[in-house]
């Protein structure tokens, strides 16, 4: 048996452990999850709180309050690790890195990064950019045509004519002028779209249509608008009596090129001079969508008011006061 005096040490040694273990701060016990954010990299964090356009967390390395934009979040991995985590499942840190990786590679291909701090939406559209007063910026084109309903993002409406209704049509865009005017002589337009069947059923005609399609790099391009009075003339469909439609449009040379995923960049070969113009899908060799995504191009503009701009990651500690963001584009 232990002499009294040892057995007493030992006891001493116990109770002061436990008074230890009970003394340590509340958060050392806490469980360490992840932000994990859109370019890859991810937070440890204690928990935290969405306010508004921001993420309020606690920091599990400094233990201090810090925030985030919310758009800077990528909610799909960040839910999935802390999801993992609660069920269990563990995570190497080869088996992280290569998540992290792969969600990176693919956030970059449905958002690439076009200017630091700038990227294109993963939801797609049709966007103008450009670099207004030293900003690069995006602004998206809306489709526009005769009685259409606005629709954003990856959708395409088409339009639907009967070449036997009349010998001639027009396909003019009210108004003067877009309401999205770039500034730059040389912009260059990104475009991420996706298929919308027209209003009416397929037929024969339509099939033939699709059949005829022309190759990717020649599907989008760029046309010079003429002012009518009130408004724009995008052509003319001149109806032949056997139901042919040709097509006169004023086609400005342009390159279109693959960027990553389903994004590609329009790019005109030359400086366009100020005026109206708008992007057009080529349903054949001949004819194009008559629903047309419109823009201008006018070097004393005013700011086109919509624009997205680059988004500066600013954190801060031991305040409650919201950091100062540029315009959240969500």
């Amino acid at each position: 048996m232990l002499p009294a005096s040892v057995r007493r040490i030992a006891q001493a040694a116990v109770v002061f452990g436990s008074f230890l273990l009970l003394s340590l701060p509340s958060h050392a016990q806490d469980v360490t999850k992840r932000l994990v954010l859109k370019d890859g990299s991810y937070q440890s964090v204690v928990k935290w709180e969405l306010q508004g356009n921001r993420v309020h967390y606690l920091s599990a390395e400094r233990y201090e309050w810090e925030d985030i934009p919310n758009s800077l979040v990528d909610w799909t991995a960040t839910n999935k690790y802390n999801d993992d985590l609660k069920k269990g499942v563990s995570h190497t840190a080869q088996q992280i890195d290569a998540e992290v990786e792969a969600e990176r590679k693919e956030m970059e291909a449905k958002s690439p990064e076009i200017a630091p701090g700038l990227r294109l939406p993963d939801t797609g559209g049709i966007f103008l950019f450009e670099n207004y007063a030293g900003v690069p910026q995006i602004v998206e084109l809306a489709q526009n045509g005769s009685d259409v309903n606005r629709n954003t993002g990856t959708n395409i409406l088409r339009a639907t004519i009967n070449p036997l209704a009349s010998a001639k049509q027009t396909i003019e865009l009210p108004g003067l002028h877009a309401t999205v005017q770039g500034h730059n002589p040389r912009p260059v337009i990104y475009l991420s779209v996706q298929d919308q069947p027209a209003p009416s059923a397929p037929d024969k005609a339509t099939s033939d249509k699709k059949a005829d399609a022309p190759p990717p790099a020649q599907r989008f391009q760029i046309i010079r608008l003429q002012p009518k009075k009130n408004s724009r003339l995008v052509g003319n469909l001149k109806i032949a009596i056997y139901g042919k439609v040709s097509q006169d449009e004023s086609f400005v040379p342009s390159s279109l090129q693959p960027v990553s995923g389903s994004w590609f960049k329009l790019t005109p070969n030359q400086d366009l001079a100020p005026g109206e113009y708008a992007v057009v899908e080529m349903l054949t060799g001949k004819d194009m969508n008559l629903y047309v995504w419109d823009f201008g191009i006018n070097p004393s503009a005013p700011a086109n008011q919509t624009a997205w701009k680059p988004i500066q990651t600013e954190t801060r500690t031991g305040s409650d006061e919201p950091p100062t963001l540029s315009k959240d584009p969500r």
